[in-house]
């Protein structure tokens, strides 16, 4: 049976290896060579409707959850990311103020350049 994109799809070798690397399995030799498939989560709710047994469903049921949770914790992401992008936008606009600031004491700091004019008896 061939599901629909939405349902499945074939993880990438970089995705495999990051697995790896997080010890979610132990080796690739684990997958025997091929590529797994993992499921999106309307393929776990199809899951859940097809599959019958105590144990599928229970299954099912967790899947489903872990779903849900990781749903709240990409959306919490973006609310820091927003903040994020609102302090930076706030830090480059006091970084313009103070580079202005500091332009202005430099050039307050500054010894004049001109020549005085000499005042006295010249000789």
């Amino acid at each position: 049976m061939k599901f629909p994109e939405h349902f499945m799809f074939e993880l990438t070798e970089n995705e495999i290896d990051n697995m790896v690397s997080q010890n979610v399995i132990p080796s690739k030799q684990v997958l025997g060579g091929a590529l797994p498939f993992a499921f999106t989560e309307h393929g776990v709710l199809m899951l859940a409707n097809v599959l019958k047994s105590e144990r599928a469903i229970a299954m099912s049921i967790k899947l489903i959850e872990v779903f849900v949770k990781l749903r709240e914790v990409v959306n919490s992401q973006k609310n820091i990311l927003l903040k994020l992008e609102q302090l930076e936008n706030k830090t480059l606009k006091n970084n313009k103020d103070i580079k202005v600031l500091f332009e202005a004491v430099k050039q307050l700091i500054q010894e004049p350049t001109k020549e005085r004019t000499k005042i006295g008896y010249i000789k």
